[in-house]
């Protein structure tokens, strides 16, 4: 370590090692980051320089250099404070629209699993299943399905499922109790060498807190008998080196509809940290979910029009499932040298599932009706690794990541069958074992030249699918196996403090269905995305937040879902081009304001003009909201999302229809330990479409099939209570 150059290490007020903290000498303009273990290294110091220390949603400390300083080092605490938009400056974020995320989730907490994924700017979602089946997820003129062009993690463990039962990249994301996420970090496009399967249009990942401010218990009853109740206990108060705490969570609900869901879920969370020698971090989290439900499935218009049933009425009322997850996630970061990191998680997934869907009818079966059945279950085992070095290439700081992980699936009877009832099974569609490896490894580099960021990458990924068919006779493996290259570059210009210019490009991927690829239908196995974004984040009043991007997305093999089979199955070429805007703005320190809007061309490229639709592919999206935070103890939020009307096939012949949703919560905080509040779903009473397919399915008293709009109703007005107390 040279004479003028100063280490040291920044902690929080409870003495806790704070990451990404910004150091920066207003001398020399030398700046740094702190490490996981809140240590970093400034350099080209003299006495007497300027020190500003400071972390968003942390009070600044300015320092004054002393011999003391340059000799012995420096070691500065960090008070925590509310999270303002006009102490964001552009340039001192390691990822500026991740932190705009951060305040996003200060400024507006979540109550609900789903609500988390709406935090992600532009991303909207979807319920169409009695509460329990994953979400439908739309992004970037995606119809993404459950994850097939997502990728979702939490604290490094994957959450999209491969091969799964009812469709490639399913991602139940139940597990995660909200009131426990800390951050949310996310990317849109295929531009991260970090992130490889299904991060096609974008990557999500969700990290969990290390350690809770207060315990808490808390209980919301409502409308449709929902019922929440949640507790959080810390177990190890006022302990500088280890934190640990559990969460449960409790929720039924039966819904609005003719026919109760009867959902219920139970989730449980438990997560230890400590520091070791040297602020080496060490995490174990332990997590269980279950849940079960019923629903009322998509319902054709035409048997509402025509009074058979009611907007909550059902078909086949004996649709629903079960699910359960259990995780094991260890992680360990630790700084090998002055200038590298190690970080590393290891995981283990135990995963149930068990979904009856009744899409069509009386279709193809006018006796017993069309009833399937998708069942799994699937062990995961995985490890990431990554190994970060700050070095020096000439006079070109350089940051050097590189990585590697495995993932391995274990799915046993992997079902999809015809079944009355829910309990008899009439025929087996598919039965067998999946067996799904995926080995990766990347490096990325970050080349700092003035004012420009240069950051080309390269990932490897290994895959070796295996699956063993039941209902053939004899025994037999059929096994492929493909491995796929990803270039990426990403260039960032910081023309001042607040204002970055960014052009992202590179190649990305999702995988097939294990039992596609050994079928060598001719589909391709890892068919490879092509994204370009070029953008900008943009400060320019103090209080205000601009991002905007112009992108384009070209994918050589689209995934289509289909209603009647209850699978994803392989279509055709398709390309993507949009534009992306957000603003945010913070009139006073207690009101803010947050709009985001995605304006999408999504077109199939083999396919003649007007027949080149892509189902479901919205060309509009627009999300939002006004908060109040904490005015003398009160806090309020109204949220709003409007997805426009959009093709439902090929043709645009059978149309979804759009809707703009509006939803409201209050809370008063009655002391500084007891808060009541009220939540508000759908405030307006909109009559909305929540999920829309064009589905041919015949009514029992129908002699000839229809093909038209089937649909699940969103939430009407919906209103809960909530009250909280925190020790």
């Amino acid at each position: 370590m040279a004479q003028d150059d100063i280490k040291g290490l920044v902690l929080d007020d409870s003495g806790q090692p704070l990451e990404n903290a910004y150091i920066y000498n207003t001398n020399s303009t030398s700046h740094a980051h702190t490490l996981a273990n809140g240590s970093f290294i400034l350099e080209n110091n003299k006495l007497g320089d300027t020190l500003n220390i400071g972390l968003l949603g942390f009070e600044k400390t300015i320092i004054i250099v002393t011999n003391a300083h340059l000799s012995d080092g420096l070691e500065v605490s960090l008070k925590a404070k509310a999270i303002l938009l006009d102490e964001l400056i552009i340039t001192e974020q390691v990822s500026a629209l991740n932190s705009v995320a951060k305040i996003d989730l200060e400024t507006n907490p979540v109550n609900s699993s789903q609500e988390v994924l709406r935090k992600v700017p532009g991303l909207i979602i979807g319920q169409h299943a009695g509460g329990g089946k994953a979400e439908q997820i739309f992004l970037r003129g995606f119809d993404i399905d459950h994850g097939t062009d997502i990728s979702l993690a939490v604290d490094g463990m994957p959450v999209n499922m491969v091969s799964h039962a009812h469709g490639q990249g399913y991602s139940d994301l139940h597990f995660l109790i909200p009131e426990t996420v800390n951050a949310i970090n996310f990317g849109k496009g295929p531009y991260y060498a970090n992130k490889g399967d299904f991060a096609t249009a974008g990557f999500v990942d969700f990290n969990t807190k290390d350690r809770l401010e207060s315990s808490e218990i808390s209980l919301s009853i409502g409308q449709f008998n929902s019922l929440r109740t949640l507790g959080m206990f810390d177990l190890l108060k006022n302990n500088k080196r280890s934190n640990a705490y559990v969460a449960l969570e409790y929720i039924a609900f039966d819904g609005p509809f003719d026919s109760p869901q009867n959902f219920n879920r139970l989730n449980l969370f438990g997560k230890f940290s400590t520091y070791l020698k040297g602020n080496d971090k060490l995490s174990v989290s332990v997590s269980h979910f279950t849940s079960r439900w019923d629903a009322s499935g998509q319902i054709p218009q035409r048997a509402v029009d025509s009074g058979l049933i009611t907007r909550w009425g059902a078909i086949d009322d004996t649709e629903g499932g079960t699910t359960s997850r259990s995780n094991v996630n260890v992680s360990y970061n630790a700084l090998l040298k002055e200038d590298l990191q190690f970080k590393s998680n290891v995981f283990y997934s135990k995963y149930d599932f068990e979904l009856f869907s009744n899409f069509t009818f009386f279709l193809e079966d006018p006796i017993n009706g069309d009833q399937i059945k998708q069942h799994e279950s699937r062990n995961i085992y995985g490890f990431n690794t990554q190994f970060i070095k700050d070095t020096q290439l000439g006079n070109i700081e350089t940051k050097l990541t590189s990585g590697f992980g495995l993932r391995h699936d274990q799915v046993d009877d992997v079902e999809l069958s015809h079944t009355l009832n829910r309990n008899e099974t009439l025929d087996y569609l598919a039965l067998g074992d999946v067996n799904e490896t995926n080995m990766f490894g990347f490096i990325n580099a970050e080349f700092e030249l003035n004012k420009f960021v240069i950051t080309p990458a390269l990932r490897l990924d290994y895959f070796k699918f295996m699956y063993n068919d039941d209902l053939i006779t004899p025994y037999e493996t059929q096994a492929e196996t493909k491995t796929t290259f990803s270039p990426k570059l990403n260039i960032f210009f910081n023309q001042n403090n607040n204002l970055q210019w960014f052009l992202k490009s590179g190649i990305g991927f999702h995988s097939n269905d294990a039992r596609v690829v050994v079928a060598q239908g001719g589909e391709e196995i890892l068919p490879k995305a092509y994204g370009t974004d070029l953008g900008a984040i943009w400060k320019p009043f103090p209080k205000m937040v601009f991002n905007s991007a112009v992108w384009y997305l070209f994918l050589e093999q689209e995934f289509v879902y289909v209603g009647d089979a209850g699978i994803v199955e392989p279509s055709g070429k398709s390309e993507r081009y949009g534009l992306d805007i957000g603003l945010r703005y913070q009139f006073t320190d207690w009101l803010y304001f947050d709009t985001d809007a995605t304006f999408t061309h999504a077109r199939s490229v083999d396919e003649p003009d007007g027949s080149d639709y892509i189902p479901l592919a919205p060309d509009f999206t627009l999300t939002g909201g006004l908060a109040i935070n904490d005015l003398k103890g009160f806090s309020a939020g109204i949220r709003y999302r409007y997805i426009d009307d959009r093709p439902a096939n090929e043709d645009n012949s059978v149309v979804a229809e759009g809707y703009f949703v509006t939803d409201l919560n209050m809370n008063y905080a009655l002391t500084k330990n007891l808060s009541f509040g009220v939540v508000i779903e759908n405030v307006f009473d909109t009559e909305w479409n929540e999920t829309q397919f064009a589905t041919e399915s015949r009514l029992q008293n129908e002699l000839n099939p229809v093909e038209e709009i089937h649909f699940t109703p969103g939430t009407p007005f919906f209103m809960k209570g909530v009250v909280s107390y925190r020790f």
